[in-house]
């Protein structure tokens, strides 16, 4: 499992996940191939991911950024945490986000620390839950990331205030 990261002249923060190579047996012998998982993220709290296949890693990795920034979603942020606990869910991939005061840093191993730092999240505390397979867990976390909502969100949506909302 190779790591990196480069911030390219867009902005965007770029991070690899994993490198996987692949086989597939055809009648002349083994064909190896390499898959690349990749977060792609502003460090504001838009994100994406994606899996690049190519018969060389850099391909891959190109392949695999052009699929993230394809797949760009807007997270809710609360200063430098996330708004309230979520579990993210995907296939066997659970992972446990719970939002910490300034200072905790990012305590995530991994896949979701990958995730979690192209986002923007500074302050954060978390547990990857029964699968550790990268591309279910980035998945997880991306899903539970997608699924947070602000108190003004939540306001809006019952037709009431922020202030009858939090009590």
């Amino acid at each position: 499992m190779e790591r990196r990261n480069r911030e390219v002249d867009d902005g965007m923060l770029e991070k690899v996940v994993a490198i996987n190579r692949v086989s597939k047996t055809v009648k002349g012998g083994r064909v190896m191939k390499f898959s690349a998982l990749v977060v792609v993220g502003d460090g504001k709290g838009t994100i994406g991911f994606g899996l690049g296949k190519a018969g060389e890693v850099p391909e891959a990795i190109r392949k695999g950024i052009e699929a993230a920034k394809k797949n760009m979603h807007k997270i809710a942020l609360k200063g430098t945490t996330i708004p309230h606990e979520t579990v993210g869910i995907y296939g066997a991939g659970r992972v446990l986000m719970k939002p910490a005061a300034p200072g905790t840093g990012v305590i995530a191993g991994g896949p979701v620390r990958a995730v979690l730092e192209v986002a923007g999240i500074k302050d954060i505390r978390t547990k990857s839950l029964r699968s550790n397979n990268p591309c279910n867990v980035v998945t997880a976390t991306f899903q539970g990331l997608c699924g947070l909502t602000t108190a003004e969100q939540v306001a809006a949506k019952r037709g009431k205030t922020v202030k009858e909302i939090l009590g």
